[in-house]
């Protein structure tokens, strides 16, 4: 599992939406599947996945959080991760099989950054921006979260990006562009597209404007894998900002942007543990706000 995962929050589609973009990115694969059991939400299916080589988790945990733009994922499609002439039969048949029962937010066409963009909502109503990229320009991977700062929060994605490679000391940035002088009044000087690199896991970021009726939520976090208590209380120190939204490791930053923050050991845990064990490990963490490794540990071993 990479130190950043991406995770998504479905009402009861976690595996299904899982195998469906499995199927429509290579190098991908479901990888576990675990039910906890007696959550405050029912039975739940834990979902870990690969597409295109990196990792993401999905939960069915009910109809409490919606996916919307303010997160989604670019996908670029292009050198080094296939060829130029490949690349654009593959965006065309990802896009095809993204837009079933979907709905498109910027067509799939030419525009001034790419010769084929397009960005769409799938079924389940996660965001994707499938992007034709060419051969010049540093690397990156080949599927990019995209963080997106609207209404009060437009204006601040820079702010973001020096906050996040704060908290993370293995960071570095990438693009940064401007809305150059001459742009709309609200918009000249924001950040018109960025990336960076925490950790393992390269993000880009936007302003997006005021005039949106969505913003960050749980839908999608990001999961931070630690060695140890210690560096768990320091991210948990340096990311939470909203106390009323800590629980089950689950934080909230100054942003909006929600993250959980656990032990990499977790996982393994609740992938090779027993029914029995799955099941004390799964009551000990939900009473929890900021996980406690060792009691998670001895209840992983029936010590307690």
């Amino acid at each position: 599992m990479q130190r950043i995962t991406p995770h998504l929050w479905y009402d009861t589609e976690a595996r299904e939406a899982s195998e469906f973009y499995c199927s429509v990115f290579p190098d991908s694969q479901v990888t576990n599947v675990t039910t906890l059991h007696d959550t405050p939400s029912g039975d739940c299916d834990v979902v870990s996945f690969r597409l295109w080589g990196q990792d993401f988790m999905a939960i069915s945990a009910g109809p409490v959080f919606r996916f919307n733009p303010s997160v989604s994922f670019m996908v670029n499609f292009g050198p080094p991760h296939v060829s130029e002439t490949e690349a654009r039969e593959r965006i065309d048949v990802a896009w095809d099989r993204l837009s079933e029962g979907g709905t498109v937010l910027m067509a799939l066409d030419k525009y001034p950054f790419s010769d084929r963009y397009g960005w769409i909502q799938d079924c389940y109503g996660l965001s994707w921006q499938l992007m034709l990229t060419g051969p010049d320009g540093d690397p990156r991977p080949p599927i990019l979260p995209s963080l997106m700062f609207v209404g009060d929060r437009d204006g601040h994605a820079a702010e973001a990006i020096d906050f996040y490679r704060s908290v993370f000391a293995d960071s570095e940035p990438g693009t940064l562009a401007r809305y150059p002088q001459g742009a709309e009044s609200d918009r000249e000087g924001k950040v018109m597209f960025a990336d960076f690199r925490i950790l393992d896991r390269w993000l880009a970021a936007m302003d997006g404007g005021h005039d949106h009726d969505f913003t960050f939520n749980e839908a999608v976090s990001f999961m931070v894998g630690c060695e140890d208590q210690a560096e768990l209380d320091g991210y948990w120190e340096k990311l939470s900002a909203v106390p009323e939204a800590e629980q089950c490791g689950w934080l909230k930053d100054r942003f909006g942007v929600s993250w959980q923050v656990r032990a990499k050991d977790l996982d393994a845990m609740m992938r090779d543990g027993t029914r029995e064990q799955i099941d004390r490990v799964t009551q000990a963490f939900l009473p929890m706000k900021k996980l406690d490794l060792a009691v998670i540990r001895r209840a992983y071993e029936g010590t307690d």
